[in-house]
């Protein structure tokens, strides 16, 4: 058999299974076409219902439904998720044998993960910003059971829908590094049982009809792919055969210079387009690449000379050249930059070659331009944005169809045409929307690559030598790159568009929700998305898109109050005891404790927080110096019914803040050790349990029910504490077996910007070597170097006295100053606590103190704190200035006090004194500050 009749074959074959009976939502139809049509069809009577939902799509009714795949994805608000989740819980029960309300116990993934993204499935269609599928799997696997229901609401292309199919693929989880046996459980690197193995169910949204559309294709339609390519393969031929005229050039032979054989022609695989600028000395015109490009390297030059006048120019000193012309598709009079071809690459022979555009070359483009498409492409006005503003500053770019060279806007609209007319038009356009990147005026010239690479990330900006690349060159291997990123997928995720505000989804039915928020003022995605879904005819209502964004008129406070009311949603629809990963990066601090925040207000639990190292960062990642090189990712839970209301009840008592303890110990890691080091789990530590206990009860409106000193002595009574770390007495036993396995604890990386990490710093420092403050002052001004303006930070004896102990040689050698000099130096090993040269060794050495001296030393401490924030009562009193300088510590210590005593007034008032960076960046002053606002009905 030829290799044309096995293909063929295998469409007759493939067609035929699509005409088997399919079940779908307990409904039998005869085929997959039939129950497609039966289900757009209650679409399309529920749309008016749905239009009122909040981030309902901006598209006509059939514009909608065409995208759409109802009942497993729909381009708005989808109606049958609720229908999947009661289907998926019954599945769940008859597959597994496991109960809706079984008792489920996890703790949080604690460990950071690398994972690249050089997956083929990862690298198949580009978007914006994009977790790698491997990544997400690592969590899942510790959160989930298979045939458990994921939520991502921000769901972009999907990936954590592929992540929960794969989650049933022995090689993927292979490739993870992981071990299966033969009753597929799953074993990691350290051979700890971490699951098993089994698909999981996703529930996907987003408010981007483009990311839910090639969220859908990558989740639905990822099987039987060899089908998909013939279909494209075959459409190519169809519009080349079409529009070949305007892919030809005539031959260049290199042994001839300047000879052009009209009779031979080349097929174009690229064009270089130069801006043309005016010489601001004697006014001619420069066309960009000729004046400022290195004709042996191809790189651009920063200044060059005038062909004219010779005078030295530079890019900034010009001025580009304009031309008028009458757009029949706006109906007006454009005025827009002047570009020239300047270099046409193509293949002749299966060789390729470069040549200057000739007379013929320049015919076709005028040709070009004066031709009328008879199919249809979009011309939708560009919407005022924060990214649009270049194009349309820069080049006048005002219309969508301006951002295409008129080659390329014809073949756009001849492929959208015949796609149409396909049964597989949706997996056609998942292809041809891969594309999009490469085939629009933003792919930029780069001396390295002549062949262009894709506009800025993030950007819509468009250069002075940009690239058309022939879309009959770039398709092909993008095609080529999704068939290898195809995979076994099947029906197991429900996909909707619309806002995560307003989740159609059931109250406490979603075991685990994985989600990568938007990055505050990072990325304008209804501006960057505008164009492509002008082509697909649904846009992006970007109402309660939760961006900061001064055109849109969004400030951080709007942002975070969207973030805010997507996260009530997640806390609403998750189940009561189950988690919550949020992957997040942002270089500013201000975004980062927005969405802290807010998913404390929503009434989540953070339990850790970890690194997520993509391996490459965005544009303005790689060029910022502030920018967050990993992701962080904030591991929360939704506390149980039980312990809400038990806390309810006992508040003014101490009690609610063990309860509250005794829960969040429950829900941490017990151990954590990598390479024969333990770490320190920093969530354990007394300092940061009451963080998050007051936290909670200021959140939940609760009274804070005990200071910081008598919170040091409880948890010392309370629980039993190993390294300086408090646990439940079920979980000692396990920590004291692994603990012993181990030599010493890994150092947690620290970067010192105000006193709370200033003390932590010292404590580390004094838990791996009791000192002496000779011993300690160079390091520690070392580390202050990077202390915020406005942060007084008290001196280096200060810090000690008030947070640590000092051996003065008349007791007995404190056990962790022994310890260490017998571990350090032989002649002090065997020597008792009390000997004389023991002691001698010991002298003036700063210690970490045990929790009940702790205690002590927090009591005499937060009065300090309250004497000096007093002290800048008194002082704005007398001003009306802003504060300056202050402690961060004592502000923070003044308003903890203020809340217990209901003197709401006083937070705010010395809140709206402080510079307002300040209180946007310190988590724990927002939090008082935004709640006594709330207290205050401000």
């Amino acid at each position: 058999m030829t290799k044309e009749t096995d293909q063929l074959s295998f469409m007759i074959e493939s067609a035929q299974a699509d005409n088997q009976p399919v079940v779908c939502l307990g409904m039998t139809f005869k085929n997959d076409e039939e129950r497609k049509l039966y289900f757009q069809n209650e679409l399309r009577k529920k749309l008016p219902e749905l239009r009122d939902i909040e981030g309902f799509p901006i598209g006509n009714d059939e514009d909608i439904i065409a995208l759409s795949d109802p009942p497993y994805y729909t381009a708005c608000p989808n109606p049958w998720i609720n229908d999947f989740i009661e289907e998926w819980e019954q599945e769940k029960v008859e597959m597994y044998g496991k109960k809706t309300d079984e008792e489920y116990n996890r703790e949080p993934f604690a460990a950071d993960v690398t994972e690249g993204k050089n997956d083929p499935i990862y690298y198949a269609h580009s978007y914006h910003t994009k977790v790698p599928h491997k990544a997400i799997m690592r969590y899942m696997l510790n959160y989930t059971n298979p045939g458990d229901i994921i939520l991502d609401g921000f769901s972009g292309t999907g990936m954590t829908g592929v992540a929960s199919q794969l989650c049933g693929d022995k090689e993927a989880i292979q490739d993870l590094g992981l071990y299966i046996d033969n009753h597929n459980l799953i074993y990691d690197e350290e051979k700890n049982c971490i699951s098993e193995l089994g698909s999981r169910k996703t529930i996907l949204n987003d408010l981007s009809p483009t990311a839910s559309f090639i969220s859908k294709n990558y989740n639905l339609n990822m099987k039987n792919f060899d089908v998909v390519e013939l279909e494209m393969k075959k459409i190519m031929d169809e519009v080349f055969l079409e529009l070949k005229k305007y892919y030809e050039t005539a031959h260049v032979p290199e042994d001839i210079e300047h000879k052009v054989e009209a009779k031979k022609k080349g097929i174009i695989n690229y064009i270089i387009w130069s801006d043309v600028f005016l010489c601001s000395n004697c006014q001619s015109e420069l066309v960009f690449f000729e004046v400022a490009v290195e004709d042996t390297t191809g790189k651009v030059k920063d200044n060059f000379d005038c062909p004219y006048c010779k005078i030295n120019l530079s890019k900034r000193s010009l001025n580009r050249v304009y031309e008028s012309s009458f757009d029949n598709k706006a109906n007006e009079v454009i005025q827009l930059a002047k570009q020239v071809p300047v270099l046409i690459n193509y293949t002749f022979n299966k060789k390729r070659f470069n040549k200057k555009p000739d007379a013929l070359d320049l015919e076709l483009i005028d040709e070009l331009h004066s031709i009328v498409s008879p199919y249809w492409y979009p011309t939708n006005l560009m919407p005022k944005g924060y990214n649009t503003a270049q194009p349309l500053k820069s080049h006048g770019y005002t219309h969508v169809h301006h951002f295409y060279t008129k080659r390329n806007l014809v073949t756009l609209a001849a492929f959208f045409h015949k796609l149409k007319q396909s049964n597989m038009h949706t997996e056609l356009l998942f292809i041809l929307s891969s594309i999009h990147i490469h085939v629009n005026k933003m792919r930029r010239y780069q001396p390295v690559k002549p062949g262009g690479t894709p506009g800025l990330p993030g950007t819509l900006f468009v250069s002075s030598l940009n690239v058309e690349l022939s879309i009959f060159d770039v398709l092909p291997r993008k095609l080529r790159d999704i068939k290898k990123a195809s995979y076994n997928c099947h029906h197991l995720s429900a996909i909707g568009c619309g806002s995560a505000t307003s989740l159609s989804v059931n109250d406490n039915s979603v075991d685990y929700i994985f989600t990568d928020p938007p990055f505050g003022s990072n990325l304008m995605y209804s501006e960057l998305n505008f164009i492509w879904e002008s082509w697909l005819r649904v846009q992006t209502n970007n109402q309660s898109e939760a961006i900061v964004n001064n055109v849109q008129q969004k400030e951080l406070q709007d942002y975070q109050h969207l973030m805010e009311m997507a996260f009530k949603e997640y806390y609403r629809v998750i189940k009561p005891g189950h988690w919550m990963t949020v992957e997040f990066s942002n270089s500013q601090a201000t975004v980062w404790n927005s969405i802290q925040e807010s998913i404390q207000k929503a009434g989540f639990i953070i339990a850790n927080v970890s690194a997520l190292d993509k391996k490459f960062g965005s544009f303005k990642a790689v060029t910022s110096t502030t920018a967050v090189k990993q992701d962080l990712v904030i591991s929360a839970y939704k506390p149980r019914k039980e312990n809400i209301e038990k806390m309810k009840q006992e508040q003014n008592t101490e009690e609610s803040a063990w309860t509250f303890v005794k829960q969040h110990l429950e829900q941490l890691p017990v151990f954590i050790g990598i390479k024969g080091e333990a770490q320190i789990i920093s969530e354990r530590t007394p300092r940061i349990l009451f963080d998050r206990m007051v936290a909670y009860h200021v959140q939940n409106g609760l009274p804070v029910p005990i200071s910081s000193g008598e919170f040091q002595v409880g948890v010392a009574q309370r629980f039993p504490m190993r390294d300086g770390m408090a646990f439940l007495e079920k979980q000692v036993a396990e920590y004291d077996k692994k603990r012993i396995l181990v030599k010493e604890f890994a150092q947690m990386s620290l970067f010192v910007s105000d006193e709370t990490s200033a003390i932590e710093w010292i404590r580390q420092q004094l838990l791996k070597k009791p000192q002496t403050r000779q011993d300690l002052h160079p390091s520690f001004m070392k580390e202050i170097q990077h202390i915020a303006k406005h942060e007084m930070l008290p001196e280096l004896d200060d810090l000690l006295y008030q947070n640590f102990l000092r051996y003065d040689g008349e007791a007995s050698v404190p056990d962790q100053i022994a310890s260490y000099l017998r571990k350090n130096y032989k002649d002090l090993r065997g020597l008792e606590n009390d000997d004389a040269k023991l002691k001698e060794k010991a002298l003036n050495r700063w210690y970490v103190p045990d929790p009940n001296k702790q205690a002590d030393l927090e009591k005499l401490r937060e009065k300090s704190l309250l004497r000096e924030f007093e002290g800048y009562i008194e002082e704005l009193e007398k001003s009306k200035k802003k504060l300056k300088q202050f402690r961060t510590e004592a502000i923070r210590a003044g308003f903890k006090k203020a809340w217990s005593d209901k003197d709401y007034q006083k937070i705010v008032t010395v809140g709206d004194r402080l510079p307002e960076s300040v209180i946007q960046e310190d988590d724990k002053l927002l939090m008082y500050y935004d709640n006594a606002q709330i207290r205050l009905g401000l």
